[in-house]
């Protein structure tokens, strides 16, 4: 068996703090087909949408799971080992993982390297970042769609033309969703088009349907908040007269549970929303198990809302 091919990464394990001692023999399985491993389960829709019944794809992270803050197990670096395919995000949104991955260019892609400089948004966390959360414009996600499906034509040539049809096809229901999405948005009041909530993922979203978006944290969840930050936005809504400001799920609500309280002891009327799906897809018996179904929720969430008086 070959540990990745190179000691350099077994030093950058290493350096993260993984000691690891992978088995022997790759892990059994009773399905022939070739496994591509997903880093988080939005990316995972994605995959399995183009792959079809021609791969196993399977997810690391599973529904709810913070990839910000996401520590590898000794049991994913075997996955990773055993994996014949590896699709991440990249932009950092898997933080240490990403450095391993790194290592291992021949068989882990970042799909966001399809996307021009012009794509992305810049992370108001540290200079030079990029803010990773780019599925929430669906347009570019079509675009990583129809990249995933150049990268499984070449991983598999002989399903090539399955992989190409059902990216395209998917890639076009994407392209509706867009269209779709930036409908429902244009009932907001301008006066509400203000889009509050827990941590900074949302940038992608208010530059491609039109909203300001502010976050109580950072790009990433790992930053902190503290009493000045809520002060602040409490002022904010306030002199706004913003209506609602949301949770996300996997987040803990207590943050934006504290603006709220905050507000309202300045007299201002505002509700929590309602629960946005961030980071995460939802359980297999959530509307946002999809990541269609993600859009459309937090789409309808926000809408209802934000279009109250406040």
């Amino acid at each position: 068996m070959v540990l990745f091919g190179k000691n350099m990464l077994w030093n950058k394990i290493g350096r993260v703090g993984m000691i690891i001692v992978l088995m022997a023999c790759s892990r059994p399985s009773d399905d022939p087909r070739p496994t591509v491993l997903v880093t988080n389960n939005i990316l995972a829709d994605a995959v399995r949408q183009v792959a079809g019944p021609d791969l196993q794809v399977e997810a690391l992270m599973g529904a709810g799971t913070d990839p910000h803050l996401y520590k590898a197990r000794f049991s994913d670096i075997q996955r990773i080992e055993d994996a014949d395919l590896i699709f991440y995000n990249g932009l950092f949104l898997e933080g240490k993982l990403a450095e391993i991955l790194d290592q291992i260019p021949e068989r882990a892609i970042a799909v966001t390297r399809v996307l021009s400089e012009s794509d992305l948004l810049p992370s108001g966390d540290e200079e030079g970042a990029i803010d990773p959360h780019v599925w929430f414009d669906a347009s570019l996600w079509a675009k990583i769609v129809r990249g995933i499906g150049n990268d499984l034509s070449a991983f598999d040539p002989q399903n090539a033309s399955s992989y190409q049809q059902r990216a395209a096809a998917y890639a076009a229901q994407l392209e509706q969703l867009h269209l779709e999405v930036d409908s429902l948005m244009s009932v907001i009041p301008a006066e509400h088009r203000i889009l509050i909530t827990a941590h900074d993922a949302f940038g992608y979203f208010g530059r491609a349907y039109d909203i300001e978006v502010r976050g109580l944290q950072g790009i990433s969840t790992v930053s902190e908040y503290g009493i000045r930050d809520v002060s602040s936005l409490v002022t904010f809504v306030t002199e706004r007269r913003i209506p609602a400001i949301f949770i996300e799920s996997g987040i803990p609500p207590r943050s934006i549970e504290s603006v709220i309280a905050g507000a309202r002891q300045r007299g201002h009327r505002i509700i929590e929303g309602g629960m946005l799906y961030s980071d995460s897809l939802g359980g297999a018996d959530e509307l946002g198990s999809t990541y269609i179904g993600m859009m459309r929720h937090n789409v309808t969430t926000i809408v209802n809302a934000l279009s109250q008086q406040p």
